[in-house]
């Protein structure tokens, strides 16, 4: 059953364009890219009458339907894990996910994943995100620890994913980084991709590719590594560890981009969040602390 459909005509100044990616820049950040390429693999997406895959180039002249389907009931079990809630009320929640946590069930991560939890604490969560994903507007990646906003209700994951969209939001991380970093602030403004080598891999490439931007700050110079303050401007996948890889510092940890050594995951922590409240228009700021393991790392001079 149709929940809503959508129409576009493709203007000249889109010819050659991926389909996906003329989607989630008309959708005015509503929808995930990720949920726009499901959809467009699912059918729900038609270009001139016909299903495409959704790294088809289209034309001037085109025309494409969207079929948004009805929310589909929650399949994900709730499950009485502890969270770390920062901050709760009946529109969206902030929670402090730990290192070791993934955020949403996926192949080989079924159970114990941050969703489980949450539908442990709370039904009410936005479906936007599918079955798998509901409530979450952003994700952190396994290993990654620190702030995560979810929404309670569509209209407000509606609102926030816009903001996250529009790099409105505040997000700014702790990392410790291989080798000592020269400048005391740098910007790092190099596009990110699917790597030809590796699908499961992100890699700064020229081609198919989304900007991105990564600002950092040097808190502390090691003798072999570096602690930074990083700020970002864009929110790719792995966007941080593929640029400090990409310039010769990988995440400590990081055996996806680097080398693992002392350290058994990435020391990434997502530090502050901040966004404006979509129900009280407020702008709001969160702070979450180094992790205790991250921390004893650096006072007990492994580095």
């Amino acid at each position: 059953m149709e929940k809503d459909a959508l129409g576009f005509r493709v203007g000249e100044e889109n010819k050659g364009q991926r389909l996906d990616v003329f989607l989630a820049d008309n959708l005015s950040g509503k929808f995930s890219r990720s949920f726009i390429q499901r959809l467009i693999s699912e059918g729900s997406v038609t270009l001139n009458g016909m299903a495409v895959k959704p790294h088809h180039k289209i034309n001037a002249g085109d025309s494409i339907k969207v079929v948004i389907p009805e929310a589909k009931p929650y399949s994900v079990k709730g499950e009485k894990i502890p969270l770390d809630i920062v901050y709760e009320d009946e529109y969206l929640l902030v929670v402090n996910k730990r290192h070791d946590m993934v955020v949403h069930p996926a192949p080989g991560n079924y159970t114990g994943t941050l969703v489980n939890a949450l539908l442990g604490h709370c039904t009410d969560l936005s479906g936007i995100g599918g079955v798998m994903k509901p409530g979450i507007v952003h994700r952190l990646d396994k290993g990654t620890s620190g702030l995560l906003v979810v929404a309670k209700t569509d209209e407000v994951h509606r609102a926030l994913a816009k903001q996250f969209k529009d790099k409105t939001t505040a997000r700014v991380y702790l990392a410790l980084v291989r080798g000592v970093v020269e400048l005391d602030n740098g910007i790092i403004e190099l596009p990110i991709g699917r790597s030809v080598h590796d699908r499961k891999k992100m890699a700064v490439k020229f081609e198919d590719a989304r900007d991105a931007k990564t600002q950092y700050k040097v808190l502390k110079r090691f003798k072999d590594f570096t602690l930074l303050e990083l700020r970002l401007a864009t929110g790719r996948t792995h966007q941080i560890r593929v640029h400090m890889s990409h310039i010769g510092h990988p995440v400590l940890g990081d055996d996806k981009y680097g080398t693992r050594g002392i350290f058994s995951h990435p020391v990434l922590h997502a530090a502050r969040l901040g966004f404006v409240h979509p129900v009280t228009e407020k702008y709001m700021e969160f702070e979450s602390a180094m992790p205790e393991d991250m921390k004893k790392l650096i006072q007990e001079g492994h580095l």
